[in-house]
């Protein structure tokens, strides 16, 4: 960072001249962007202890994840629009406190039950806090800095999703102090505690100038649509698809379609909505909104299967299974690193390039899972994963830069509660999608073939990516 850091307290939106988040501030909200992400990741690897020490169910472990997940994304876009109508800085203190208490009951659940309540307590309070950091850059940056801050979102957000998985496994296997799997909630609270200092010194007040009520209509129908469709397909497999499920699958696009017609009302009426259908006219933003769904619900299917298939197929323990992502998350974090050089100067031409690499990166691991089944570790995945890991960082933090390259300050907690709405639902979707569909080849195909059978429909998904990615215009702010 170029910026100096003083010890004096920040400037507010209200004191005259425009708020300016500096290096300790940037550091501050991004160390909170990579906490709910890592949240999202670092069960993966635990789920097979968890079960084992509370006597947890299958079914009960998959809203472990989902109920986390769904919660997360169903308030995100609220969480978004209180920051913009009480102050982000407000939103984002509050949100972090609230992730740690809640964090801490994760840790302390008496029994599965009481740790899936925490869950969802847990998501919910991501959602008070993640959508202020993108809002809070937005309103607080401009030209190269913001274009800098945006590409280390990005990295952030990639490099958590991986993260998550190898601090998982070493957390478990570490038992500190004989907290087994619930060091992997645990873990937070510290950081948090750090993170509400440095952010109370450090990350200025800002809000929209023009604050809207909340869209309590839209609140509503945008949480049914997402739980109509997230919730069935999360728990159908492990519940044999009883009636409900298929109802509820049923009822999304009437759901759907009703929000819709609520938020265009809303909007043309003059009012704010909670997603403004006027913000989807916004080129860069529709376009980047159409590649985050695909390459989240890949990455997610893939960091869920890999998983299980290195654990209870390759019977790899926890630290295993994670560290071979290790090359993933390295070439991952390097790559990254070059992202807004290779922008400024090739501009959004690098996301296709980086499908492209991620493609022959999956192809070499589901080629790895074929010929190397059962011995399949660090070594084996090591060319696939460093190639994919590089592929990854050329789309990502530009994906994100895009979607959000036009949209205009007085809805940049909007914008960014959309986009991160998006992203969490893709990355649910993945695990709900990608995942049943390996879990249930599995039985029948064995374990090797459901996971070369799942790669391949990963690799599909990068494939749509990068045909997506040439319509990107050419150049970003």
């Amino acid at each position: 960072m170029t910026e100096t850091i003083t010890s004096r307290p920040v400037r507010t939106a209200a004191a005259g001249a425009p708020p300016v988040l500096g290096g300790l501030g940037l550091f501050t909200v991004l160390l909170a962007a990579a906490l709910p992400l890592i949240d999202f990741f670092i069960v993966n690897v635990a789920l097979p202890t968890i079960g084992a020490d509370l006597s947890a169910s299958e079914a009960v472990l998959e809203l472990v994840v989902a109920g986390y997940g769904v919660a997360y994304a169903v308030l995100l876009v609220l969480g978004g629009r209180l920051g913009d109508l009480f102050g982000r800085r407000r939103l984002f203190l509050g949100g972090m406190a609230a992730f740690g208490l809640t964090s801490l009951a994760c840790g302390l659940a008496p029994d599965a039950w009481t740790l899936v309540a925490a869950r969802v307590a847990q998501g919910a309070s991501a959602a008070a806090m993640l959508p202020q950091v993108l809002a809070t850059i937005q309103a607080t940056t401009t030209g190269p800095r913001r274009a800098k801050a945006m590409g280390l979102y990005g990295a952030t957000a990639g490099l958590s999703m991986v993260a998550g998985q190898i601090l998982g496994g070493a957390l478990v296997a570490a038992d500190i102090a004989g907290t087994g799997w619930r060091s992997v909630f645990l873990v937070n609270v510290p950081v948090v505690l750090a993170g509400l200092f440095l952010a109370a010194r450090a990350v200025p007040e800002t809000r929209s100038a023009r604050p809207e009520p909340v869209d309590v209509r839209g609140t509503f129908l945008l949480a049914a649509s997402i739980l109509t469709l997230l919730v069935p397909l999360t728990e159908g497999r492990a519940a044999g698809w009883p009636l409900w499920t298929w109802l509820s699958l049923a009822a999304f696009p009437f759901v759907a379609a009703a929000f819709y017609a609520v938020e265009r009302g809303a909007d043309r009426a003059g009012r704010t909505p909670l997603v403004p259908p006027s913000l989807f006219a916004i080129v860069s933003l529709r376009r980047g909104l159409l590649l985050i769904v695909p390459f989240s619900i890949g990455f997610s299917g893939f960091m869920f299967v890999i998983a299980v298939a290195l654990q209870q197929g390759a019977g790899l323990g926890p630290v295993d299974a994670g560290l071979a992502l290790a090359p993933l998350a390295v070439v991952f974090f390097l790559f990254s690193l070059a992202g807004p050089r290779l922008v400024a100067r090739y501009g959004t031409r690098v996301v296709p390039t980086g499908a492209a690499l991620q493609a022959l990166g999956l192809a070499l691991m589901t080629l790895a899972a074929w010929r190397s089944w059962p011995d399949l570790g660090l070594v084996e995945l090591l060319p696939g994963a460093a190639i994919t890991g590089a592929g990854q960082a050329l789309q990502l933090p530009v994906i994100f830069r895009v979607v959000l390259s036009e949209v205009p300050p007085v809805r940049a907690g909007v914008g960014s509660g959309v986009m991160i709405t998006t992203q969490q639902s893709s990355l649910a979707l993945g695990v709900a999608t990608l995942g049943t569909l390996f879990l249930s080849l599995a039985p029948g195909m064995g374990m090797r073939d459901a996971l070369v059978t799942t790669l391949l429909v990963q690799l599909a998904a990068v494939v749509l990516t990068g045909l997506l990615s040439l319509r990107l215009p050419r150049t970003i702010d």
